[in-house]
C-alpha cells in the first residue's frame, strides 16, 4: 500500500513540482488549493498518468473550521497521511510604515496560522495509528535573513522555524520528523514582480532555482533514509545566506 502526502498549496510553483516529484517516486498524494481548482485539477491527471493515485482538497488554510472538518473527514474516509508539506503561503510586500493592518494579518494568519491549522487534525491520527511519519514545513531565505519590505513574511517564515523546531521535540519519541525546507528565489510565481536580474547578481551562484531542485530535497526528507533528521532547517538558496 502507497503512503499518502498531503501537500498543501499544491496547485502551483514549489508546492505542484514537490506533488509530481513525490508521485513520481512512489507516493500517493493528496493535492490541496484554494481558489484555483482548475489548476490543481491538471496536476491531478499529470500525477495519474504517473501511476499515483491522487485526491483534492479545497479550503482555506486560515479557516479553521473548515480544516478541521475536511481533513478529519478525509482521513476518517481515506486513511492516515503518511506525510504532510505545509507549503501553502502568500506574501503581501510593504514597507512597515505603509503597511496595512490586513497586510500583516493575511500574511501571517495564512502561512503561520496555517501550519496550526493544518496539522491540529493531522497529527494526532498519526500518533494513534504509530505512523512514522514526515512533516515538512516551508520557511523561507525571508525567514532566516529578513527581507526589506517583508517584515510580515519574514516574521510568519521566521515563526514557522520556530515552530518547527519545538514540534520536532514533542514528536522525536513518536518516530515523526518535523523539518523546515528554506527556498531562496525560486522560479515561480512568487518573484514575477521582482527586479530578478537585479536579485541574480546577490546570489553567488548568479540564478534563481528552479521547484524541482526543492522537491528533491522534501523528496529525501520524506524518505526512510531522512528517519534520523529531525528540527532541521535546510536551505535551497545558491548561497544566498
Amino acid at each position: 500500500m502507497s503512503k499518502q502526502v498531503l501537500i498543501t498549496g499544491s496547485s502551483r510553483g514549489i508546492g505542484r513540482a514537490c506533488a509530481l516529484y513525490l508521485a513520481k517516486n512512489g507516493y500517493d498524494i493528496v493535492l490541496h488549493c484554494n481558489k484555483n481548482i482548475s489548476k490543481a485539477e491538471e496536476v491531478l491527471s499529470e500525477i495519474k498518468e504517473a501511476g499515483a493515485e491522487c485526491r483534492i482538497l479545497q479550503f482555506d488554510v486560515k479557516d479553521r473550521a473548515a480544516c478541521r472538518e475536511i481533513l478529519s473527514e478525509d482521513i476518517e474516509k481515506n486513511g492516515v497521511y503518511y506525510g504532510v508539506v505545509l507549503n501553502a503561503g502568500i506574501a503581501r510586500d510593504n514597507v512597515f510604515p505603509a503597511m496595512e493592518d490586513s497586510e500583516w494579518d493575511d500574511v501571517l494568519n495564512t502561512n503561520l496560522g496555517g501550519f496550526y491549522n493544518v496539522l491540529k487534525p493531522v497529527v494526532m491520527p498519526m500518533i494513534e495509528n504509530r505512523i512514522k511519519g514526515r512533516i515538512i514545513a516551508m520557511s523561507s531565505v525571508s525567514g532566516i535573513k529578513g527581507n526589506r519590505g517583508q517584515v510580515n513574511y519574514s516574521a510568519s517564515k521566521a515563526g514557522i522555524i520556530g515552530a518547527v523546531k519545538a514540534l520536532s521535540l514533542e514528536l522525536a519519541k513518536r518516530k515523526i520528523t518535523v523539518n523546515c525546507v528554506a527556498p531562496g528565489v525560486i522560479e515561480t510565481d512568487m518573484i514575477q514582480d521582482l527586479p530578478v536580474e537585479e536579485v541574480k547578481k546577490m546570489i553567488p551562484m548568479k540564478r534563481c532555482g528552479k521547484p524541482e531542485e526543492v522537491a528533491s530535497l522534501v523528496n529525501y526528507l520524506m524518505s526512510e533514509d531522512a528517519g534520523y533528521i529531525t528540527g532541521q532547517v535546510i536551505s535551497v538558496n545558491g548561497g544566498l545566506c
